[in-house]
């Protein structure tokens, strides 16, 4: 399991394969939460760039996820909206408190 401390996360990815929407939307909310010191994109989970920190993805995605990305910290969600491990991942951001996935 990846661990990093929130004051080292410079790039933060939501990673979907589903195309419904709510994925974008998150990453939308993660941009305003986080404000411009991190950086925060959107893409397909089979495509999660190598200079990411975290990765945000549904918990159906998450081997795949962790698959292509495995030294990384990879959080997995219920629900793109209003989840509590995306509040974990603000506060360890804004706290500079550890993060682990």
């Amino acid at each position: 399991m990846a661990s990093i401390n929130g004051s080292a996360v410079r790039k933060v990815v939501v990673a979907c394969d589903a195309g419904m929407g709510s994925s974008v939307m998150l990453a939308s909310q993660l941009r305003r939460q986080l404000g411009g010191a991190v950086t925060v994109e959107h893409t397909p989970v089979a495509s999660i760039p190598a200079d990411a920190d975290v990765i945000v993805v549904h918990k159906g995605l998450a081997d795949r996820a962790r698959a292509g990305a495995p030294d990384k910290v990879i959080v997995p969600v219920q629900v793109f909206i209003g989840d509590p491990a995306v509040t974990t991942l603000v506060n360890a951001v804004k706290n500079g408190t550890d993060l682990h996935g």
